[in-house]
């Protein structure tokens, strides 16, 4: 059997590469970078905050998000939210993903007949 290790090292690039497509998801709806840790972490999809906010930054620097400050709270956060180009990535994104997972799923029905 694979060790724990293994394993552990699979699953988290498997998750790095849907970690994008779960924040574009989630940013349809603005939030700044804790809540969404939060949020992603209750969905599913827990992510360090040192992997997230460089992402955020990255996919900002992209155009994929919009980012504002909102100054009018105590403490000023950032908000990010999924803008027009993003949107079109992401739907992008959504397909092929949905392809990947028919595929996997026609691999997995083939060898078990």
């Amino acid at each position: 059997m694979a060790s724990e290790e293994l394993l552990r090292t699979h699953l988290q690039e498997l998750r790095r590469g849907t970690v994008v497509v779960a924040s574009l998801v989630a940013l349809r709806q603005p939030d700044y970078g804790y809540a969404l840790l939060q949020r992603l972490t209750a969905h599913g999809f827990p992510v360090d905050a040192n992997t997230l906010y460089p992402l955020l930054r990255r996919l900002a620097e992209q155009g994929l998000l919009t980012s504002e400050w909102n100054t009018e709270e105590s403490r000023p956060r950032k908000f990010y939210r999924t803008s027009a180009d993003g949107e079109q990535v992401l739907r992008r994104l959504l397909d092929d993903l949905a392809a990947v997972q028919t595929s996997v799923t026609s691999l997995i029905e083939g060898v078990n007949r």
